[in-house]
């Protein structure tokens, strides 16, 4: 099996799309976080001592969409079209589970930013209500579907 990765001397190497041709790419990815009744409370009545979580988290994960190639090595500096984000709101857990679409014209696929997104927003809901939970836990981070690309279309079977 070649990995894409590796050059002929089993070397890191960031894979060469300069030949490829430019098609529309999208991909959704999400994640959960679940937590005690309390910390949920304080951010559905929105009395978190850090501020507003959920628009936090969506920016947070806003960005770290866009930071994708500083933090994973082999990823491709993208120029995204469109990010988009929705929060989920799951009482009966409590918790919340996180959705971001990334998008863009280009040669490569925009997974692995749409999974760093959700990853920062998540970590980010983390951190603003670990006062009053540490016991938080982040789970189920997974790509929900693709669009776009060699490699066709994806869709997570539920």
């Amino acid at each position: 099996m070649n990995l894409t990765h590796l050059d002929s001397n089993d070397r890191p190497k960031m894979v060469d799309v300069g030949e490829k041709e430019p098609t529309k790419r999208k991909a959704t990815a999400s994640g959960v976080i679940s937590m005690s009744r309390e910390a949920y409370e304080a951010v559905i009545s929105n009395s978190a001592k850090k501020g507003p979580v959920v628009q936090t988290a969506v920016v947070a994960a806003i960005m770290g969409t866009k930071k994708t190639p500083e933090l994973i090595p082999m990823c491709h500096p993208l120029l995204l079209t469109g990010i988009e984000c929705e929060v989920e709101e799951l009482p009966d857990l409590p918790g919340f589970k996180l959705y971001v679409t990334a998008k863009l014209d280009g040669k490569t696929g925009v997974e692995m930013e749409a999974l760093t997104g959700v990853s920062i927003g998540l970590l980010t809901i983390y951190d603003m209500l670990k006062a009053i939970d540490k016991g938080m836990e982040i789970r189920d981070i997974r790509l929900e579907s693709k669009e776009g690309g060699k490699s066709g279309d994806y869709k997570r079977q539920r």
